[in-house]
């Protein structure tokens, strides 16, 4: 088998493994309150990768305006991202919540275009209008007016933090790796969470699951699917391509779906299925490489 195939088996087998995340995470939601839970899975996934940093010696010191960086990542990728995100699972479906998250690299776009004043393609604005459509097409339009759910507001706050937190790593990546800014951000955020944790008992009051198979639950949550399966998905990217790469991601929301269903026995409904099938539609088309950068770059390369 060779090393390519080898690549697009590890990356299919992450994104199977993500989309499980999020009925797995709604399932653990049900003896676990979400902050607390949020806290102690990405300090399950900390010290593996403390573990990990420990194994490979050497790793570079940040700099100065490398923590900078790092600061605001570990703050919209990790403190609010995660607080947003398990506070609205707790009051929507998996299926919603995965299909939201997925407009984060359009809200990405947007924010560059507002931020950065970066030109618009017609691709990017046709993309991002149709996956648009499909968001609203999720959360569902009734009774004269936008009827999203609570849940589903704070998932859109989480994907926005999650895609401004994209825009330090893009600034990061310039003078450190992947590897590096996913070591010292996870460690941050996991600092940085731990009084959120506190906050949350004082004003609302922890729950803690008393069993064992819950915890196991947690512990294989933070370790494979979010540590172990971050380092394969980094390996399958180096191999065939950011480009290529993200276009396993897509798989992701229709394994939740599913998974949901049979996990949790929530209903597959239609506006999911379309509104999904938009998102990933508006996604693809906004990142698709043109022409004639596809030419220049060979058939065996995909154009960034």
């Amino acid at each position: 088998m060779s090393s390519t195939i080898k690549a697009f088996i590890s990356l299919f087998l992450v994104s199977v493994l993500w989309g499980l995340n999020y009925p797995i995470s709604a399932y653990l939601l049900q003896d676990f309150s979400p902050v607390f839970l949020s806290t102690v899975r990405i300090c399950c996934t900390s010290l593996f990768l403390i573990i990990v940093a420990l194994i490979h010696k050497g790793i570079k010191r940040p700099t100065i305006s490398e923590w900078k960086f790092l600061v605001g990542v570990g703050i919209f990728g990790t403190l609010l991202n995660q607080t947003f995100y398990f506070t609205g699972l707790h009051h929507t479906t998996p299926a919603n919540a995965s299909l939201i998250i997925s407009l984060a690299p359009i809200a990405t776009i947007l924010l560059e275009r507002i931020i950065f004043k970066v030109k618009f393609t017609v691709k990017k604005s046709a993309g991002a209008i149709i996956s648009l459509i499909g968001v609203f097409s999720i959360i569902g339009l009734g009774k004269g007016g936008l009827g999203i759910s609570w849940g589903d507001f704070n998932i859109l706050i989480a994907m926005l933090c999650l895609s401004i937190s994209l825009l330090f790593i893009r600034g990061l990546a310039k003078t450190m790796n992947t590897f590096i800014i996913t070591i010292y951000s996870t460690v941050l955020g996991s600092v940085l969470m731990i009084p959120a944790a506190g906050v949350e008992n004082l004003v609302s009051g922890s729950y803690i699951s008393h069993s064992l198979f819950m915890w196991i639950l947690l512990a294989f949550a933070g370790i494979i699917a979010q540590g172990v399966a971050g380092f394969w998905w980094n390996k399958g990217v180096a191999k065939v391509g950011a480009g290529t790469a993200s276009m396993f991601m897509n798989i992701q929301p229709f394994v939740a779906i599913l998974a949901s269903h049979f996990i949790l026995g929530n209903h597959i409904l239609m506006n999911q299925i379309l509104g999904g099938i938009l998102v990933l539609l508006g996604v693809f088309i906004a990142n698709m490489p043109s022409i004639k950068n596809a030419v220049s770059t060979g058939p065996n390369k995909v154009a960034m």
